[in-house]
């Protein structure tokens, strides 16, 4: 008989990494499921190899796991469908639900979504024809977006002309984009959300500076914007623990961008900020265990991207942690492929986001190569 276990991820990236890293230190056992060889989470626990959207393999461990989640949203809905028919399981397990995972997945369903329940947030129509509705309803300058899959600026385009968007209709003639309005914000923000039986709640709104579309830093932000990103999550039918980006706009109001229905790179700073982490968190609601009211000091986190060439990290990591009030982390990605997630670093107490800035400096110049 094949081993159980208590938590099943679909995935097997640096996210499921850390959440079994955080299961694991209340004795559960967990697997995993992706397509490498030697991914973050298989290199501490059970994994099985396997594409993403293979709905037999995804059976597999909706079949020997007690409670599953995702590491991703881009798992689509119907292949997770067709995996529930196969394993016959209820799909309770599932955290977050297949519902909310529908309404996600598709950014122009998810925008459709907070609509309807008045969350503030971009207006956003299909591309199709000529790009005649997005031209009325949208207007310029608009942003393209891919309607599955994009993230870190992947799937996204600008258009401040119709020019512009007739020069970009090979990319969306075949359908599967949208067309939404440019919001001037003053800033980025994010803000992880906790929802379920057990309680709901908000970590504090943190912001965000984005360099070439991926995110660099992440520091508190001053603001709560609470309120608004526990509607939108409840505007998808939320159940688990979701990240919320948002814009803050001149007057201070928000609109939100996107939700992720998972830990989210903008929740890092929790590892080392004294309380309840995002990832503990995501555990606890998989779980169906009581929730904690997350708390903690003043933290910046700072990402670690890859280089090519570079160094053995290791031999790098003192020259961060020589910045007082410093925690590394690493993903143990096999390659280090130029603007990659390799790890992060947490600066904490006062004055945090200049020192993650100068321990990041130095880890770098250590690590890279010329």
């Amino acid at each position: 008989m094949k081993r159980r276990f208590d938590i099943g991820f679909l995935g097997g990236g640096q996210l499921a990494r850390m959440s079994i890293q955080a299961a694991q230190r209340m004795g559960l056992r967990c697997l995993s499921l992706d397509p490498g060889d030697d991914t973050p989470a298989s290199q501490i626990a059970a994994n099985i190899r396997g594409e993403l959207h293979d709905s037999d393999k995804i059976a597999e461990v909706l079949r020997r796991c007690d409670r599953v989640t995702l590491e991703n949203e881009f798992i689509l809905s119907d292949h997770i469908d067709e995996a529930f028919e196969i394993a016959q399981v209820d799909e309770s397990i599932l955290t977050p639900g297949c519902r909310s995972l529908h309404l996600i997945q598709d950014k122009l369903r998810q925008r459709q979504a907070l609509a309807r329940h008045g969350v503030p947030t971009p207006k956003a129509v299909e591309l199709e024809g000529e790009g005649e509705a997005a031209v009325e309803q949208i207007g310029f300058p608009m942003v393209l977006k891919a309607r599955f899959g994009g993230y870190d600026g992947k799937g996204t385009r600008y258009a401040k002309t119709y020019e512009d968007l007739i020069k970009l209709r090979p990319l969306w003639a075949e359908g599967g984009w949208l067309s939404e309005q440019f919001v001037p914000f003053v800033r980025e923000l994010a803000v992880m959300v906790y929802l379920g039986p057990q309680g709901a709640g908000c970590f504090p709104a943190m912001e965000t500076i984005q360099t070439d579309h991926v995110c660099d830093l992440v520091f508190p932000s001053g603001v709560d914007a609470s309120e608004i990103a526990l509607a939108a999550v409840e505007a998808v039918e939320g159940n688990g623990l979701y990240g919320v980006e948002l814009f803050e706009l001149p007057d201070g109001s928000f609109e939100v961008n996107e939700i992720a229905p998972r830990p989210h790179n903008t929740g890092h700073y929790t590892l080392d900020w004294g309380g309840v982490s995002q990832f503990e968190q995501h555990v606890r609601l998989v779980m169906g265990w009581p929730v904690s009211t997350p708390t903690g000091i003043d933290t910046c986190m700072a990402n670690l991207l890859g280089h090519q060439p570079s160094g053995y990290h290791v031999d790098a990591i003192g020259a961060a942690l020589a910045e007082p009030g410093v925690h590394f982390h690493w993903y143990g990605k096999a390659v280090a492929k130029p603007g990659r997630k390799m790890g992060h670093l947490n600066a904490v107490g006062p004055d945090c986001r200049a020192r993650a800035v100068k321990a990041r400096e130095r880890f770098y110049e250590a690590w890279i190569r010329a």
